[in-house]
């Protein structure tokens, strides 16, 4: 069964780039361990967009469903530390794409 990649592309004013940054920077970990996780990336633009793209690949579509009903759901609740309110998200705008991974290839060593 083929991995399934999920992008996020959030939509990001230049003025709430370093934050958005921060904000992944602070939940480091915070997938790593989750059944079915393969990879993560954030993406930053370079040029001609204000789009982030947040790449993760997962063993299959049940790996990522579960993650979001578990402790991604948590996390979008305000169960972080301190409680309060929820900070204003960086984004302006956000779809996740998803695919099906085909072909795929690494660096022969």
């Amino acid at each position: 069964m083929p991995s399934v990649v999920k992008i996020n592309v959030l939509t990001v004013p230049a003025e709430q780039r370093e934050v958005l940054e921060k904000r992944f920077a602070s939940r480091a970990g915070a997938v790593e361990n989750s059944d079915g996780f393969e990879w993560f990336e954030l993406l930053r633009p370079i040029e001609g967009t204000d789009d982030y793209l947040v790449y993760t690949r997962w063993r299959d579509e049940e790996s990522f469903q579960a993650w979001m009903e578990g402790p991604m759901k948590s996390a979008h609740q305000g169960g972080g530390a301190g409680g309060g309110e929820r900070p204003k998200p960086a984004s302006s705008s956000a779809a996740v794409w998803s695919f099906e991974v085909v072909q795929q290839a690494a660096p022969k060593r």
